[in-house]
């Protein structure tokens, strides 16, 4: 019925300077983004029948109904700790029910949830907390080690430790306390700062205090943190209009997804694609979502074969994972309604051997691409049947719109012409938190009187409205989905006293796609050893998110440069690409000697 509704109105464009609607119905582009708070447009629809699943946890299903009871004691347990409308609370957590419950909590009495990568470091969480100013901090608890000095120094008052295991099946709990909880160290039991998520939520059930939340559509929501398209960390801010809008876009390109339907959660919940995407729009679609809160290929695999979900959406190192792992030979994909890739670019030949994985274990459709970053919450773009080119990531998903522009003038460029990506819609941020001169530069107003969020990628638009990525207008690494910034990870090597001269640079990685790798150049006098090669690998530990630290390093008396006097890292990449073409064409010749 799509695809014969697209032939049809493809025949009958009548916008030429936005040819992209000519694939969307008439009720489609009447689309009505609502005017509710996340938590309430929720509640809306869902409706009362909520004797279904939402979340699966390891098995552990718990209902719709289940569901909003939680989310209830734990918005009473945020207001019993003082928690009022307006104010941050932090969540560092990855894909479990108690994440997912304290995110709505968190909305339904007006609190704005600030969503952080569990795996950030120290001295990242700190300055996130110190951004936003947050007084109650949701944590992991094997991030407990590692954060229990720099909680102190921030305003956070009480911290809630939340273990994976809270809330596994009693067989998985019992195993995992053997195997892992042991080891995990926690605060003492007569430290008032801290309490576990159980006692958070009694604390909940106990207050029966009145409360009413006044937060409007357009207030802010979510914090979620990026480099954004400069590589300094930043927080994002995301109203109640830009999520649901989002939600609702998702839900009219995923039209043959109906309730009780299964949907795998892998991306995380602390990015905008995981958020939105893969909890949000499903749980509104009232999908059953399986959270899975790390990937282990095993237990992945278990999960397609044994719960057969419906739709997946995940980053091409997935993808890449599956093709190469055996135990995925024998799968039955037939039930698939959606396979959705985001969080990086997919190379057209991994398109294509995915393509063929999926129809040669039974699927009927093809992977759909979805383009967007996290200053438009997830998804910008979209390919659904008809749209769906090879190589292309789609056309601009209901009520947005995407121009090509001159990164120096802001002018729109002809179709077909390469030039920077520009993004108008509803998802479009509200702006950086506390930093109004990096919101400038992205938001920017055009002749036309609109805002429009400036990406920092380039491509080209076709005359049938299909949009094309060829590069990154910033230089940037993409490793597994997450954005890494070389002049971050420099900026933390050149800390090293030992350290003159630091150039980053992306290599290729059979997996993660890239990864990074460090040329260093020494202070006069100081020669590479072990020792300072050791200090270097613990100082980016300690300052670098796990997946930003570099793989390689590479001591250097000098770095190479360009006429301008400026470290040419391109040459630099394309000496690295020599090298490992002359070592692959080794290895091809010996095996056929």
């Amino acid at each position: 019925m799509r695809l014969f509704k697209d032939l049809l109105t493809k025949l009958f464009k009548k916008n030429r300077s936005e040819p992209w609607l000519a694939y969307y119905s008439e009720e489609d582009k009447k689309i009505k983004f609502t005017d509710k708070t996340i938590y309430d447009y929720l509640v809306s629809e869902v409706g009362q029948d909520r004797d279904f699943i939402a979340l699966n946890y390891f098995g552990n299903r718990i209902s719709y109904n289940e569901m909003f009871e939680r989310i209830d004691h734990a918005s009473r347990a945020l207001r019993s700790l003082g928690v009022k409308e307006g104010d941050i609370v932090t969540i560092c957590m990855p894909n479990t029910p108690e994440a997912v419950i304290a995110f709505y909590a968190c909305n339904k009495i007006g609190a704005i949830a600030d969503m952080v990568h569990p795996l950030s470091s120290p001295t990242q969480v700190k300055f996130y907390l110190e951004q936003s100013k947050s007084r109650i901090l949701i944590l992991l608890d094997q991030s407990y080690e590692k954060l229990k000095n720099i909680i102190p120094e921030t305003l956070v008052y009480k911290t809630v430790l939340v273990s994976a295991k809270d809330s596994m099946p009693l067989g998985l709990n019992i195993g995992y306390q053997l195997t892992r909880g042991f080891k995990i160290k926690r605060p003492k039991r007569r430290d008032n700062d801290f309490m576990s998520w159980k006692e958070f939520i009694l604390r909940g059930m106990a207050y029966s205090k009145k409360y009413t939340s006044h937060m409007k559509s357009k207030d802010v929501a979510i914090i979620l943190h990026s480099g954004g398209t400069t590589g300094t960390p930043k927080g994002i801010m995301v109203s109640n209009f830009n999520f649901n809008a989002e939600c609702q876009q998702d839900g009219v390109n995923v039209c043959n997804v109906r309730p009780n339907d299964k949907i795998v959660t892998i991306l995380p919940v602390f990015h905008g694609f995981g958020l939105c995407v893969c909890l949000h729009a499903p749980l509104c679609l009232r999908v059953e979502v399986i959270l899975v809160p790390e990937f282990e290929a095993n237990r992945f695999y278990k999960i397609m074969k044994n719960e057969r979900p419906h739709v997946i959406a995940g980053v091409p190192t997935l993808w890449e994972g599956m093709l190469s792992n055996k135990k995925f030979e024998d799968l039955d994909l037939s039930q698939m309604k959606y396979v959705i890739s985001g969080g990086d670019y997919l190379t057209l030949a991994m398109e294509q051997r995915f393509n063929n994985f999926l129809h040669t274990h039974g699927a009927k459709i093809s992977v759909s691409k979805g383009y967007g970053m996290t200053e438009s919450v997830a998804a910008t773009a979209y390919t659904f049947d008809g749209t769906n080119e090879p190589g292309s990531i789609g056309i601009p998903m209901v009520g947005n719109s995407i121009c090509i522009c001159d990164p120096d003038s802001n002018e729109p460029l002809p179709f077909g012409e390469e030039g920077e990506i520009c993004v108008n819609g509803p998802t479009v941020m509200v702006g950086y938190l506390n930093n109004e001169e990096e919101t400038k530069k992205v938001l920017r107003k055009h002749k036309d009187g609109k805002i429009w969020l400036h990406t920092g990628d380039v491509g080209y638009i076709t005359p049938d409205g299909i949009i094309y990525f060829t590069q990154r207008l910033k230089r940037m690494i993409v490793s597994s989905g997450f954005n890494i910034y070389p002049s971050v990870i420099e900026e933390v090597i050149e800390s090293h006293p030992d350290v003159k001269k630091c150039c980053v640079i992306g290599i290729p990685h059979p997996y993660k796609m890239q990864v990074a790798k460090a040329f260093i150049v020494l202070n006069d006098g100081k020669k590479e050893n072990s020792k300072i090669k050791k200090e270097i690998k613990e100082l980016c530990k300690r300052d670098l998110e796990a997946f930003s630290q570099p793989k390689e390093f590479e001591f250097r008396k000098e770095l190479p440069k360009t006429l301008y006097n400026k470290i040419d890292f391109k040459l630099l990449e394309k000496e690295e690409k020599e090298k490992r073409e002359e070592e692959k064409s080794k290895i091809e010749n010996k095996d056929n000697n």
